[in-house]
């Protein structure tokens, strides 16, 4: 598969371009490869040395990340920037990212993906960023803890950035907003849920989730954007029979 055709494909299934407003990342490809041709596609979270090293090491020739290397400005080639580049050029590896369309996606996205685990019912989009919507809600059939909820996640409390058990014990209804979506809690809160479920958990956020009564599970930020690379991996070798493999690279944060 060429990559130019990659590119297609992903532009088209993750409506990349729609979120090109509001998305300081350079979504799509961000370094190239000599002749383009793809046959095993690696995907991480982040696009770091690590990951660049382990994509190589198992033949990828190309890494598809959640978080790339150009963040809405261009930047000097110099420092660990520059031996980033060098690396994924020296190795002939692309590098192809996807960030706010990942999040938001309503079948792949690290939120529904979330989502689903919990098996919430009457799902909805929720979490106003830029005027879109990228997170998703629901209720729970039957209410549940924050101890069964973690389990679903497949988590351990020594795991998360913080739990906040200020809210009813028996949770009936959630908010998801994954990354760095901690001060969203408002939107939960004026929402009426009894749980809200981000990334980090952001120190202003203690007094306001006691204050209003409301649980909230911070999973960490990397733990809650695995969600969408693992689908997109999936999804891409079921879709395109191209070799693809996941890079856990978790940082506990």
């Amino acid at each position: 598969m060429q990559l130019k055709d990659f590119h297609r494909y992903c532009s088209d299934l993750l409506n990349i371009a729609e979120f090109a407003p509001i998305d300081y990342s350079k979504n799509g490809i961000q370094v190239e490869r000599q002749n383009g041709e793809i046959k095993k596609v690696a995907f991480a979270v982040d696009a770091v040395m690590q990951s660049f090293v382990q994509a190589a090491e198992l033949g990828a020739d190309m890494l598809f990340v959640h978080h790339g290397i150009f963040w809405g400005r261009e930047s000097v080639l110099t420092g660990t920037h520059y031996q980033r580049i060098r690396f994924l050029m020296e190795n002939n590896l692309a590098l192809y990212a996807v960030h706010l369309p990942l999040d938001a996606h309503p079948e792949l996205g690290n939120n529904i993906g979330m989502a689903r685990a919990l098996d919430l019912t009457g799902v909805e989009p929720f979490g106003l960023y830029k005027g879109k919507t990228i997170g998703f809600s629901g209720r729970f059939e039957i209410p549940e803890n924050l101890s069964s909820i973690l389990g679903r996640l497949k988590m351990h409390p020594e795991e998360c950035n913080a739990i906040l058990p200020f809210g009813p014990p028996e949770i009936s209804s959630a908010g998801i907003i994954s990354g760095g979506s901690s001060r969203d809690i408002n939107q939960a809160i004026d929402a009426g849920f009894d749980l809200f479920i981000s990334g980090e958990a952001d120190h202003t956020i203690y007094h306001t989730a006691q204050e209003h009564g409301i649980n909230v599970i911070a999973t960490g930020h990397y733990a809650s954007e695995t969600w969408g690379v693992e689908s997109m991996a999936r999804r891409i070798a079921a879709d395109t029979g191209l070799e693809t493999v996941f890079i856990d690279i978790p940082t506990g944060l």
